[in-house]
């Protein structure tokens, strides 16, 4: 085994280990019932985002992704598995009743080939490899084959994240890799976030970066790539593909995402605090209604 296998191999068990850590039966439930969906195609349910992080249920929308063998597997229309595949990933909303509480959930779906494309350095869109970046738990695997192929992905997010960071800054601490890493990636988005997030998402999760980080390093230095010769240019690239991709997504999801027009207009309060008020045309016609608001929306700094 070369140094880079073994140093990839260290990663990964990094993110099994963190992967032992408890979930709340609620989670735990909703990812089972969200795999059940696509039946022998599912592999397994990644947990993520803010609810993760804090325990908190209750009056939340609880963030999944679905990962399956391939979407033609996964979906017994084709229009679903070909939007799938031209622009992932699909999201969907599910509920149910959790002792009485009525548990809420965003899910994505995304085939495993597509995971282990959009974690790795030569994938120049940054959405994937920088969410999974991330904490996440991995819940309902079908097998240790498939949990090890998708904890094998997560951690290659972690080490194309700080390698993409390393031209943004001089500094070797891993706070400033993970914070420049942060801020280019949200900058690369149609994002609703305020500045400053870059700091506020390390600060959340310090201690797991921190410790993570030497791993994804030894990664890097055993890889031994030169570093870009235009890292701006690329950089560049990077916010003009995220942006465009980003807005293609949202017009999915209207079309795709059950209360698709209603959700994004809760999430866009809730990020920016600008208030959108959906009509009952904005809801019969979400990608009419979602082209008419993207650039007022901009004007008004929902996203930038």
């Amino acid at each position: 085994m070369s140094k880079a296998q073994q140093a990839r191999a260290a990663a990964r068990d990094f993110i099994l280990q963190e992967w032992q850590r408890p979930a709340a039966d609620a989670a735990v439930e909703a990812a089972r019932r969200i795999a059940a969906l696509y039946g022998d195609a599912a592999l397994g349910t990644l947990f993520y985002g803010s609810c993760l992080r804090t325990g908190e249920i209750e009056d939340k929308i609880l963030d999944f992704y679905v990962i399956v063998s391939d979407y033609a597997a996964a979906y017994e229309g084709r229009f679903l598995a070909v939007a799938n595949k031209l622009i992932p990933p699909n999201v969907f909303y599910h509920e149910f009743d959790h002792g009485g509480m009525v548990v809420r959930s965003k899910y994505a779906v995304l085939s495993l080939a597509d995971l282990e494309y959009r974690t790795h350095a030569d994938c120049l869109n940054v959405s994937v490899w920088a969410r999974f970046s991330q904490p996440t738990l991995l819940l309902s695997a079908k097998d240790g084959a498939a949990r090890d192929r998708i904890a094998a992905a997560i951690a290659e997010a972690g080490v194309t994240m700080l390698e993409a960071a390393k031209p943004l800054t001089a500094s070797i601490e891993p706070r400033d890799w993970w914070v420049a890493a942060f801020e280019a990636t949200y900058a690369a988005e149609l994002r609703s976030e305020k500045p400053g997030k870059g700091l506020e998402l390390y600060l959340l999760d310090q201690d797991r970066y921190d410790r993570f980080a030497p791993y994804l390093a030894a990664v890097i230095a055993a890889d031994n790539k030169a570093m870009p010769r235009s890292p701006g240019f690329l950089w560049a690239r990077r916010r003009w593909n995220g942006k465009v991709v980003s807005f293609l997504r949202l017009l999915k999801a209207s079309m795709t995402f059950d209360g698709g027009i209603d959700y994004l207009a809760w999430k866009i309060r809730r990020h920016s605090g600008v208030e959108i008020e959906v009509t009952d045309w904005m809801r019969r016609h979400p990608v009419l209604a979602g082209i008419s608001l993207f650039w007022s929306l901009r004007k008004r700094g929902a996203f930038k």
